[in-house]
C-alpha cells in the first residue's frame, strides 16, 4: 500500500465522535491524544506506517500522549464533548474540538 493509499484509508475513518462513545476505548487504554496544532492524518499515517522515530519525537514533546485520569474525569462529565477521531489499530487517535 502506498502512502497515498493508505492516507486515503486513513481519511475514510477519520470522524466525529462524542466522549461517550470513546470511553470504552479508553478503559481498553486505547486513546491517544493528538495535540491541535499536529494534523490527525499526518499521525495516523506516522504510527500506521510504523515511523518510530517521528511518533517517539512527538511522544517526547508531549505532542500525542494517553489522557490523564484528570482529563478523563473532566470528559466524564461532559459526554457529548466533541473529537475528531481516527482510528488506527489498536489505538484511537482523538484531537478535541473547539467548543462552538
Amino acid at each position: 500500500m502506498t502512502n497515498q493509499d493508505l492516507r486515503a484509508q486513513l481519511d475514510q475513518n477519520l470522524d466525529e465522535a462524542e466522549w461517550e462513545w470513546l470511553i470504552p476505548h479508553a478503559q481498553k487504554d486505547s486513546v491517544i491524544i493528538v495535540a491541535s496544532e499536529l494534523d490527525l492524518l499526518d499521525v495516523g499515517e506516522a504510527i500506521a506506517g510504523d515511523k518510530a522515530s517521528e511518533v517517539q519525537n512527538w511522544i517526547d514533546e508531549a505532542l500525542i500522549a494517553k489522557p490523564s485520569a484528570v482529563q478523563i474525569g473532566e470528559w466524564n462529565m461532559q459526554r457529548k464533548k466533541l473529537f475528531n477521531a481516527l482510528i488506527v489499530e489498536p489505538f484511537v487517535l482523538v484531537q478535541e474540538k473547539a467548543a462552538a
